[in-house]
Order: structure tokens, then sequence, then C-alpha cells
């Protein structure tokens, strides 16, 4: 009997001790972003204090069949029976330690644990191999490889143990029936209080990479994957009752007129859409970036219109295309552009262009197939798509694609073919890791994102010469270019990535088609890029009731506020004031308002976002 009790508790240490162990590998492995976020020594230790409760939580579920074979042994010993936990403990140890490694390569770009909705890209496994680099994909299945030898070995030197029939207790086993089943229910849910233990149990920084080293990356995801099947039946953000969310998403909404300026000189200009891959505000001077990122932008903010406070809904590619094509905000946990059945339902400006005349037509370097962008802009009706197997060798290619200035350069050999008017998006893809540009790094600063920043110098350059060429053709004096990022990124002054200065973004509408009046200017209002359908639709006279959730920028008396959403969590943003928060779990990470707004501003973000989610469940 002796052999079960020491065999279980080894089992326990074993196990609290590797995810110490893999705590120790997710701070070891992003050093450089611990220092940058300013982490000291002590903070980053008392991560391991302040994970040891979801640690033991996670330990409790990982030692449940354990416990019921030792119990079972305890009655009944056979050999294999020890073959069968050794397996079962290098099968959990494997899957712990990709879990670890996977985590380490998407902490950088995602700055989350990783959640359920990231098996959607596993549909494709080429096009994840792809945005990283070789190096790092290499070393860290060598990473991957070696925690799974090294602690294998460690568990069978030093915590396992063979279990070998001495004798029978029926007292033992009827003890042991009882208690071990109470201390692993106890220690899964974290005590003995009315509300179970949860991720907000391990938060302790204003460093958001301390809260996520400090959370068991297997507790993490199993809580994420019920929730996920959770939200088929109910909204994980109803804080309010119905009655109350609308009464005040109504006064959010509320436009007291349509005053729209037209900004103009024609009702049906083409339109050429830009979508610029991870463009932070970081990179535009105007917005308050480093000169000579972006000169070529520069120069074209001379003869357009630049929003300053405009905010990307979410950090994904494919959520931004539900934002900016359906009006339609992203929201935590998954994206309705990867579910055909919900985005069928949405109302999009491309078929309201259509409807209109237009010529239509999407050009990318890369894969549509990542995140079902290819399904949902099929869905908007684009006639021509151009993607990467449509570029042939003369166009220098990437491990994502054919680079900007080739996809640029179809681009305008195609639209000088293209019946007028036509709509024509264009997404880049060069600024995306692993930045594989074909253009020298000419900018020797940046630290960490040193080679972001060159990324996006190569891309403002093709978008110079873009110009020079597009000037030279008919159709351009008649033709309104929209330049917009998909989101944003980590920059050069490494925000934290929960605050709203890592997801503002720029957009600036170009071209001979805007009033003289009204080029060089500004447009300052706290805005989103869902907001670009009900904006654009408005200039064109064309109706944009359906996008209920898209504002019109050009109208004054339009509602002023900036939402964005990451995993499991939203920022909102009023002139009076902002806050970001996990809204799982209720845990703030900033609250800037103003102690007489407090309550007001509070309840209209987690009103908003509860009407968001509540919809697109409905869809």
């Amino acid at each position: 009997m002796k052999q079960i009790l020491i065999s279980f508790f080894r089992q326990m240490l074993f196990w609290l001790l590797f995810f110490a162990f893999a705590r120790t590998v997710f701070m070891l492995y992003n050093f450089q972003l611990l220092r940058i976020e300013g982490a000291s020594f002590g903070e980053a230790m008392a991560a391991y204090r302040h994970g040891f409760q979801l640690d033991f939580a996670t330990t409790s579920y990982f030692m449940l069949f354990p416990a019921v074979l030792l119990l079972i042994q305890s009655l009944w010993s056979r050999s294999w029976m020890n073959k069968v936990n050794r397996i079962y403990t290098y099968t959990a140890i494997t899957l712990f330690s990709l879990l670890t490694a996977v985590e380490l390569g998407i902490y950088p770009e995602w700055k989350t644990k990783l959640p359920f909705k990231a098996f959607a890209y596993l549909s494709n496994p080429t096009e994840v191999y792809d945005t990283v680099s070789n190096a790092l994909f290499f070393s860290l299945i060598g990473l991957f490889i070696i925690m799974v030898m090294l602690t294998s070995w460690i568990y069978r030197r030093w915590f396992y143990q063979d279990i070998r029939q001495t004798g029978r207790s029926y007292f033992f086993s009827t003890v042991f029936l009882v208690a071990a089943p109470v201390l692993l229910f106890i220690g899964a849910r974290g005590g003995v209080q009315p509300i179970p233990i949860n991720q907000s149990a391990s938060y302790y920084s204003n460093k958001n990479i301390l809260n996520i080293a400090a959370v068991n990356s297997g507790f993490n995801l199993m809580i994420n994957i019920i929730e996920n099947y959770r939200n088929f039946g109910e909204n994980p953000y109803a804080f309010y009752s119905e009655e109350e969310v609308a009464q005040t998403l109504e006064k959010i909404l509320a436009t007291e007129k349509d005053s729209t300026t037209n900004v103009l000189t024609a009702n049906r200009p083409n339109v050429v859409l830009l979508i610029l891959e991870s463009w932070s505000a970081d990179l535009i001077e105007s917005l308050g970036g480093e000169p000579g990122i972006t000169p070529e932008f520069r120069k074209l903010e001379k003869e357009g219109i630049l929003f300053t406070n405009l905010w990307a809904t979410g950090p994904r590619s494919e959520q931004a295309m539900g934002s900016i094509f359906g009006g339609f905000p992203a929201h935590p946990i998954s994206s309705i552009t990867v579910q055909p059945d919900k985005f069928a339902k949405l109302p999009t400006l491309t078929h309201k262009l259509i409807e209109e005349g237009y010529h239509t037509s999407f050009y990318f370097g890369g894969q549509l197939i990542y995140g079902n962008i290819k399904g949902f802009i099929l869905y908007n009706g684009f006639k021509r798509i151009v993607e990467g197997a449509d570029f042939g060798k003369e166009a220098i290619k990437g491990k994502l694609g054919a680079h900007d200035e080739f996809v640029l350069s179809r681009q305008l050999a195609d639209l000088s073919k293209e019946k007028e008017p036509f709509f024509s998006a264009l997404f880049t893809l060069s600024s995306h890791s692993p930045y594989d540009q074909p253009m020298e790094q000419v900018l020797d600063w940046g630290d960490n994102e040193k080679p972001y920043i060159n990324s996006a110098y190569y891309t403002d350059h093709c978008l110079g010469r873009y110009f020079e060429e597009a000037r030279k053709q008919p159709w351009y004096k008649n033709t309104l270019f929209v330049i917009v990022a998909d989101h944003s990124h980590n920059s050069y002054r490494n925000w934290a990535f929960t605050t709203p200065n890592y997801h503002r973004i720029p957009m600036l509408l170009v071209g001979d088609v805007i009033k003289e009046e009204f080029r060089g200017t500004k447009v300052s209002r706290l805005s989103n890029q869902s907001d670009l359908a009900s904006t654009l639709l408005n200039q064109l006279d064309i109706d944009a009731g359906a996008f209920h959730w898209s504002r019109n920028l050009f109208n004054p008396y339009a509602p002023e506020f900036a939402y964005y959403s990451f995993e499991e969590g939203l920022g909102w943003i009023r002139p009076a004031g902002h806050f970001v928060m996990d809204a799982r779990i209720g845990h703030f990470h900033e609250n800037a308002i103003p102690e007489a707004y407090t309550d007001s501003i509070i309840r209209e973000g987690k009103s908003y976002l509860q009407a968001l989610f509540g919809e697109y469940m409905s869809y």
C-alpha cells in the first residue's frame, strides 16, 4: 500500500515540476520580450507563485486516470498496468510539450495562449508553416523533441515506480477510493469556494507577458475549448438583460441627423481598396510614428484624407475581412468569416457595388484558403480572384507567396483592361512574418521589430511605384483609392497587446476624385475599420442601412467611439476615457475613465460586445 501512496504523490509532484519547467522555457525563450516590457527578475519569478493554483488544478485533471489505475492496482495488480501508466504519462508529456512549442511560435504575433480557434488554421498546415521562418520552425521542433526526451527520462528515472502486488488491504483501498477523488476534485476546481478557479487566478501583473507565463497552457486550452462549445447555446458575454442592452445600444448608435459632407467629385468613381498587412499606426509619421518608415505614404497624405484615430476591430486578417467588407466588427473567441452558415447572412460592400454595376476583382499574392478568406471573398461576389498560384516565374516569391510589387503590378495591368466603374481589392502580404521581401534592409534600427519595419518600408516603396504608374492610366482621374490596414502589429514601441496603442491603424482616402478642398485633411473622430462600408456607400449615395454596425464618418452627427477585440477581451474608447478588459473573467487591463463616467462607459462597452456577439450567434 505504501507503493500506491508514493507513486500517487510522486506523479503529482512530477506534473507540478513539469509545468514549472514549461513556464521557465517560455520565459527564457521570450527573454527579450520580457526585457522590453520592463519585467524585473522578481516580477518574473512571481509567475511561479501566481501560477501554482492553476498548475495544481491541471495536475489534478492529469492525475484522474492514474488515480483510477492505482486504485485498481491496490486490489489487483498486473505488470501491464504499469506499462499503461507509462504510456499515458509519455503521451501527456508529448502533447503538453507540443502545446508549449506552438505557443512559443505564436506568442510574438498573437500575444496570447493558444486559443481554440487556432485549430481552424490547422486545416491548412502548409500555410501555418509558411508564416514562420525555417530557422524558427525547426528550432521549435528541436525544442519540442528535447522537452519530450528530457522530461520523459526524468520521469522514468526519478518519479516513476512499478507497482507490484505485495498484499491487499480493502481498508486502504476504501480510504484511497474516497480520499483521492476528493483531493483531485477540490484541486481541479481550485478549492471549495462557490466559483471554480479560472485563468484570472494567475493574473497578477500589468505586463501581459507575465500573466501569459503564469497561466497554465493546458488549463487555458481546456477552458477555451469548453467555453467555445458552450457558445453554441449561450452568449458568454451576457452581462445585462436583453432590454437593458437594447436601450444602451440605441443610445450608443444614436445619430441625431444626417448631414454628410460629400468629399468626392463623382458619385460613381472606380474604387480601389488596398488592404495593408499588419500596418500599425506606429509606421505612420503623421500618426505619431518615427519618420522615414513609410515616406511614400506620407506623400500620399497630401493628396488625400487621413483618419487619425481609427482602430482595427480584431487582431487577425480573416476578422478584418468581415469588418472591412461586411461592416461587422470582430469579436473574441471566433470569427464570422470562418463560418459560411453565418457570413452568408452578412450584407457586404461588394454586393452593394455589384448591384450598382461595378466590375469586381480581388488580388493576393498568397493562398486565400488561410482563415477561410477565399470562401468569404467568393461569397462577396468578386468576379476575378487572383492569388498565389496565378503568378508565374516572373514574380519573386517568398514563403507566403508573390511579393507586393508583383501583385500591385498585376492589378495595374489588369485594370487597364477593366470596364468602368470597377471595384478592385488588393491584400498585401510582404509585411507579414517571415519578412523575406526581396529588398535589402534600409532601416538599421527597431531592435526586435527591425525586420517588421523594414518589410513595411518595402511595401511603402512598392506603393510609391504603384501610384507613379497608376497616375499614367486613363482611369486614374475617376478613381478613389482606399488604403487601410487589416490589423495592427507589435511595433518598435512594444505596446502591451491589450492596450489601445497596439491596435490603432491607418486609413487613407486618396485620388483625384477627392475634392481639392479636402485633400491633405485629417479626420480625427474615434472610429473603426468597420465604418468603411457605411462611409463609402454614403459618399456614393448608396443605401447603407443594412450595415447597422458601421458608421458614416463624414456625418458629424455620427456617434464617436472606437471598439476593438482580442482573445476573450475588448477595448472601448470614448472621448471621455477608455477601458480594456478580459470580458470573460472580468479582469481589467486598463481603466482610464474619469469617476463621473466610469459606470456608463463600462456599461456601454460591455453592452456593445454582448449585442455584437449575440447577433453573431443568431446568424
